[in-house]
């Protein structure tokens, strides 16, 4: 049971940015994405139930969230009791207009859930659609990056909260839910991130102290609460990292933990025109099913999408390649094959597929260059093809943020439609079990 707050905790005093060493705290948007965060929660959970001590406490919490919120969006100047007003808003939150920003989403929740699950290291929130397909509701959600929150609330209504590893941020997860998924940073395992970190003197993987630990924290969360299963997402190179040390400290991190793990390597071409190999992570609570599940991975096959297929007609010629830029990819690449390397541009055949579209595309869209036919320049990706090459759909929204941050978004995203077809076994796996016990005893109920 996470420690009860005391009410100043969710005044934007509490989350300062930065406390300098002579103690002096400075504040900014961080501060106000964490107050965000907590009214979010609550107007999507509906409020707080129960009348107990920690129940009433919790309200009166979210109420001084609600009169900071009101105060600096200014949007009841009329309203001379903000105190009264926020106890009516915050009692019956569904019910006032003025937090309709938070509903009026592309994606909001499924009516009736059902089933729960949190979003950590949410990013697009990728497994939050994959999940909400399944008809699952979302009850928490963390996200560090602040380019990142605001495609998250603009898509969903809700403001993840940050740094994951704060127990501040962990004791707003709710003492019960289902699922817990988590696509865990990737770079400490990537061949990209461990070759950068070496060349800066750096320790990767689990010796990292800024972000290799983070995968304990997602284990401290599954000790805390034990749901009913997990689902992690990470690197194809995870496996091989350390000579292979570190998914075995992973794996028997998972076990000691006394679940049953499931894991392969798959490549999203099944599902979009693009190559993209990652592992995916399921484990089954043994203390419920006993190791007994009957799960399996969807199965794999080659691509039948083409790369033309999520190209749009007519490009915004901002997206051509300079002459200067497309210049130096050649020559880059000439350097490169004369030395018996295989470094250089991804010109990639409309009818196939891509390579793997990556955080730094958004640098020179080398790895993936769209031809335009002879003397034009090749092109980037728009963003929405980017995000197209994922698995999103047209609807959601990517223009809350810049190109450069909405690049970033999709090469570190997931492949929706792949973490779609995973979830969809998990949950027939659950569902399945629940139903077999409900047999032998009629009292029990499906996920």
């Amino acid at each position: 049971m996470a420690k009860k707050k005391e009410k100043d905790d969710l005044k934007l005093e509490a989350f300062p940015e930065e406390i300098t060493e002579e103690g002096i705290k400075i504040y900014g948007e961080t501060s106000y994405e964490n107050q965000m965060a907590v009214l979010s929660q609550f107007l999507h959970n509906g409020g707080i139930e129960g009348n107990d001590i920690e129940a009433r406490g919790r309200r009166e919490d979210i109420v001084l969230a609600i009169q900071e919120f009101l105060e600096r969006k200014n949007a009841v100047e009329d309203i001379e009791d903000y105190e009264e007003y926020a106890w009516r808003v915050a009692e019956n939150p569904a019910e006032y207009y003025l937090f309709a920003d938070f509903f009026r989403v592309p994606f909001p929740d499924p009516q009736p859930a059902q089933f729960t699950f949190i979003d950590l290291f949410a990013g697009m929130g990728g497994f939050r659609l994959a999940m909400q397909a399944q008809g699952g509701k979302c009850v928490f959600s963390s996200e560090w990056n602040k380019y990142a929150q605001k495609t998250y609330f603009a898509n969903f209504g809700e403001m993840p909260f940050g740094d994951i590893t704060k127990e501040s941020t962990k004791g707003y997860i709710p003492e019960h839910f289902d699922i817990l998924c988590a696509g865990f940073p990737c770079q400490p395992f990537s061949i990209a991130g461990v070759s950068k970190k070496k060349s800066l003197g750096r320790e990767t993987g689990f010796k990292d102290k800024t972000q290799g630990t983070l995968f304990f924290d997602v284990a401290d969360i599954i000790s805390r609460h034990r749901p009913k299963a997990f689902y992690l997402e990470n690197v194809k190179n995870l496996t091989s990292h350390d000579k292979g040390n570190t998914f075995r400290v992973i794996r028997e991190t998972l076990e000691e933990l006394n679940y049953s793990i499931h894991y392969q390597v798959m490549d999203g071409q099944t599902y979009v025109p693009q190559h993209r190999e990652r592992i995916m992570i399921v484990g089954f609570d043994r203390e419920r099913y006993h190791g007994e599940e009957n799960f399996t991975f969807p199965e794999q096959h080659e691509a039948t999408r083409a790369i033309r297929e999520i190209l749009d007609p007519n490009a915004d010629p901002k997206y051509t390649l300079s002459n200067k830029l497309w210049g130096y990819l050649q020559a880059y690449a000439e350097k490169h094959k004369a030395k018996g390397n295989g470094f250089g541009f991804g010109l990639v055949d409309l009818n196939g597929i891509s390579r793997t579209l990556s955080a730094r595309y958004y640098k020179d869209g080398s790895e993936i260059l769209i031809p335009q036919g002879d003397g034009v320049n090749p092109r980037k990706l728009s963003p929405r093809e980017c995000a197209r090459l994922m698995g999103y759909p047209d609807n959601y929204r990517l223009d809350q943020v810049s190109d450069v941050q909405a690049y970033r978004q999709c090469g570190n995203s997931v492949i929706v439609p792949l973490i779609t077809a995973v979830s969809e076994q998990i949950i027939q796996t659950i569902n399945d079990y629940e139903r077999n016990i409900e047999l032998r005893n009629p009292q029990r109920a499906t996920i």
